[in-house]
């Protein structure tokens, strides 16, 4: 009953104030979500206690004989925003300024946030509380990780991934009238679904073949971002950079169709998929060059 009301809410008062969302379902989706857990938050104040407790992974390189632990803190949810981000801004403010972790935009457009929350990988500035406060909300880092401190991890290896598949245009001319590289409309719609990676590393960190081969595996991020420019049609290496990521059985063959990647994706994109097309077109290729006997 409850979230047929907000449901209800949303469409009829936010849809006026937001209906750019019309348009991105998975920001509606998320919008709703956030009003639908922080309204089961303040209609259970008179009847619950009102304080949650939060599990915060904790670890100093400064005491490196210490031994990681989770660090309980209670919020009063009255007073605190919807998203778990606001709750680590609120314990960070107010109860203990040393706690590290990453974050900027607070739109789930930059990816900083990325850590673990109730076991799912997910950026925390779009993960609503949980509005039972019965249980413990436990956040840690991104699996898998080295740790720098507490919720920060060292994403070096990460991004040198990201910079191998030279993620930028590519071409073998200047564009027409010394302006821009032009697409049609449906050109351009192929790239949907695939732009709109965030670089959070939640996909990565919660992929087993990553876990196992973190040094030679590229991972379903970098991998994602390698489809996108191949299936840009203004880039013109598309046969070289296809040859660059399956030269061996290491960067793009390691991937074993877990699919945690495309389960954990903040931004419901589908990293598998795009894997999966890859190596078709590869084999196909591959395939093509074989004489026939």
């Amino acid at each position: 009953m409850l979230k047929r009301w907000f449901r209800h809410g949303y469409n009829k008062e936010w849809k006026q104030r937001f209906g750019v969302l019309e348009a991105r379902p998975m920001a509606k989706q998320h919008a709703e979500e956030a009003m639908e857990a922080h309204g089961e938050i303040k209609s259970n104040l008179d009847e619950f206690n009102n304080r949650k407790e939060f599990k915060i992974y904790r670890w100093n390189p400064q005491y490196p004989n210490h031994k990681p632990f989770l660090h309980s803190f209670f919020l009063d949810l009255s007073k605190c925003g919807p998203m778990v981000l606001d709750a680590l801004q609120k314990i960070k403010a107010e109860k203990d300024s040393s706690l590290s972790y990453r974050r900027s935009c607070r739109e789930g457009i930059c990816g900083s946030c990325g850590m673990n929350i109730d076991g799912a990988n997910t950026v925390a500035c779009l993960k609503p509380i949980d509005a039972d406060t019965s249980k413990p909300t436990i956040i840690t880092p991104l699996p898998h990780m080295f740790v720098i401190k507490d919720l920060v991890v060292d994403l070096t290896n990460f991004y040198q991934q990201y910079k191998s598949i030279e993620p930028w245009l590519k071409t073998r001319r200047s564009a027409e009238g010394g302006r821009e590289f032009r697409q049609s409309p449906a050109e351009r719609k192929k790239l949907d679904g695939l732009y709109e990676c965030i670089l959070c590393a939640c996909c990565s960190t919660s992929c087993p073949p990553y876990w196992w081969n973190p040094e030679e595996f590229l991972g379903p991020a970098a991998l994602l971002h390698a489809y996108r420019w191949i299936s840009d049609s203004r880039d013109e290496f598309k046969k070289e950079r296809l040859q660059a990521i399956a030269e061996d059985d290491t960067k793009l063959y390691r991937c074993r169709t877990v699919k945690n990647c495309t389960a954990n994706c903040p931004k419901s994109l589908d990293p598998s998929s795009a894997i999966h097309h890859m190596k078709a077109m590869h084999l196909i290729s591959r395939s093509n060059k074989v004489p026939n006997n």
